[in-house]
């Protein structure tokens, strides 16, 4: 069998630098990405993730609308690139990730030019198809995770997310097991912002309308929740967050009980590390 990689993704989602945090919004949540470059004549001057929105909206006391503040105030400038063509791009944009904490790269040409972008999510997809049998969960899961409960509102979660700066909380039932996964896509999904007339009146995009701020989480959570076993193999794990387009996955014990997290900045690391550790197997096997 043929194994297909899958390096970058072209076309680029990008918009300029006098853009506003309206516009991107708007881009990511119909093309349901999480990150728009910021380029001049396909020159990548900077990026801008839902995250870096959340954090400046946190942080930024002027009040001003969405629709008011250009993306030059809040892109982070020289963005971490690869030239294409090089053939250990994937270690390569993992190890950059690792180093820089970034959850992408920027592909250019000789000339510095955009040619496409590798994500988190790609290097998911490959090591799915590549390293079958290398790991297992437990050797990469994060341990330490924040919890909830589905009687929290949204407005104490988001703030635990933003306050903790982390992509995910685990919500839990009285007896401490995995009932569902709090995101900033869950907010995206379930916001009024996108169906109001005038989506630039509001700075709260990722919650409903004041009076119903109070709600419970557990009222956005579906009735199924995913999980992965913590002795399975990880890139199983990896082909379900693949599958299911997810960033994380809960891991539990074979009882159900919730053991950590594992998820594509987990997954990043191990690709960062795969193929030191395959010259040390074909070197040594004992050192499986």
């Amino acid at each position: 069998m043929v194994i297909q990689i899958h390096y970058y993704t072209t076309p680029v989602i990008k918009l300029t630098q006098n853009n506003t945090i309206h516009d991107a919004l708007l881009i990511m949540q119909k093309n349901e990405i999480k990150r728009v470059v910021i380029a001049d004549n396909d020159v990548p001057l900077g990026i801008v993730t839902e995250r870096d929105i959340g954090s400046f909206l946190e942080k930024d006391k002027t009040r001003r609308m969405l629709n008011e503040i250009i993306l030059s105030q809040i892109m982070t400038k020289n963005p971490v690139t690869l030239t294409v063509g090089q053939e250990d791009h994937l270690i390569q944009c993992a190890i950059r990730m690792e180093t820089f904490q970034v959850s992408s790269i920027i592909v250019v040409d000789d000339n510095g030019k955009l040619v496409g972008i590798t994500t988190k999510s790609d290097l998911v997809k490959n090591f799915a198809n590549l390293y079958t049998g290398m790991y297992n969960v437990r050797d990469y899961m994060t341990k330490k995770l924040i919890t909830c409960r589905k009687s929290d509102s949204l407005l104490y979660v988001l703030n635990m997310l933003n306050k903790n700066k982390i992509a995910r909380i685990v919500v839990t039932d009285s007896y401490g097991k995995p009932i569902g996964v709090v995101t900033y896509d869950l907010f995206m999904k379930h916001s009024e912002y996108f169906k109001m007339d005038k989506q630039t009146d509001t700075r709260s995009y990722l919650l409903p309308k004041d009076s119903n701020k109070e709600m419970q989480i557990g009222e956005l959570l579906g009735n199924e929740l995913l999980t992965v076993d913590s002795e399975e193999d990880l890139a199983k794990a990896a082909k379900l967050m693949s599958l299911y387009k997810i960033s994380g996955i809960p891991t539990v014990d074979r009882k159900g009980n919730l053991e950590g997290v594992i998820s594509s900045t987990d997954i990043t690391r191990a690709y960062s590390e795969v193929e030191i550790h395959s010259r040390l197997i074909k070197k040594d096997p004992h050192f499986v």
